[in-house]
């Protein structure tokens, strides 16, 4: 064999090896990953029995509350309404009208079996970002690391806070309102389980995840597809779009309602144009830096 044939040989192996191990990384990540999502499950199942264990409080306190005149809600709104008379009487909810009925055979089980189940994936879901983290941070350089060790803390938090939110304002607000809305006298609101479930779990969910922006925007800029200039040149568009989400979210053409829900966007829009301020500004501390050395 002649010594361009061998040497041609050796460059096969040789590509050969390097496609194989990477072959081999690639498998391995994802050997990782589906350990990593396995054990989020196992935690989401944990929770999720935990629930079926509690199932009638969730359902009759948690679940059907916005649907009962002395929900927190309620109660707070009137108490506004006799401290502050101007207000109006209308805002003091005493009755929330509209019946809840069950259509199907297997409707009050498929209730309870999807109000365990979410109720699990809201419980579990900090769990899942520590996994997501997990799996993530062998990836990043030691300043990465630091700049984003917070990152289950805050996106737990900010989806906790917005979980609390649509689930105490956004969520009893339009259920009055959709529960109370008539075109005619001749129609009589009654809904079905699985309506009032999917709305429900929309709006208190939705918000938890709309409320996630600050931290969107945090990984946009560190991947450099976000910058403060950018954002703050871009307030009009973002306050058409917030406006647009609220409007969404709270299915009512209630001003006031769809204001409610539109100011702390505003304001996550706010705080989210100084956490894209905050990694820009490290950013440009460390190029002055690198070239400084």
């Amino acid at each position: 064999m002649s010594d361009t044939k061998k040497n041609l040989l050796t460059k096969a192996i040789g590509q050969k090896s390097t496609t194989l191990e990477a072959e081999m990384s690639f498998f391995d990540h994802l050997d990782v990953l589906r350990k990593h999502l396995i054990r989020a499950v196992i935690a989401v199942a944990v929770f999720t029995g935990i629930a079926f264990y509690f199932n009638e409080e969730i359902l009759d306190k948690i679940i059907f509350g916005p649907k009962k005149p002395d929900f927190w809600t309620y109660r707070m709104m009137c108490k506004l309404v006799e401290h502050f008379p101007s207000l109006g009487k209308d805002m003091c909810i005493t009755k929330i009208n509209g019946e809840i009925i069950n259509t199907e055979m297997a409707g009050q089980f498929n209730l309870q079996l999807n109000v365990c189940v979410m109720c699990g994936i809201v419980a579990g879901f900090p769990y899942l970002l520590w996994e997501i983290w997990r799996f993530i941070k062998p990836a990043l350089h030691e300043a990465e690391r630091k700049s984003a060790s917070g990152f289950v803390f805050f996106a737990s938090v900010l989806f906790i806070i917005g979980i609390f939110f649509g689930y105490f304002v956004v969520c009893p607000l339009s259920v009055n309102f959709l529960t109370g809305y008539t075109v005619s006298a001749e129609i009589k609101n009654t809904f079905t389980v699985d309506s009032y479930l999917s709305s429900v779990a929309t709006l208190t969910l939705g918000t938890g995840i709309i409320f996630e922006l600050p931290v969107i925007i945090f990984i946009l800029s560190k991947l450099g597809l976000m910058t403060p200039k950018l954002m703050r040149s871009s307030r009009r568009y973002a306050a058409v779009i917030i406006l647009i989400i609220a409007a969404i979210v709270t299915p009512t053409p209630d001003i006031m309602t769809m204001l409610i829900v539109a100011t702390p966007l505003f304001l996550l829009y706010e705080l989210s144009i100084f956490v894209s301020a905050y990694i820009e500004k490290k950013k440009k501390k460390a190029d002055a830096a690198f070239y400084a050395n």
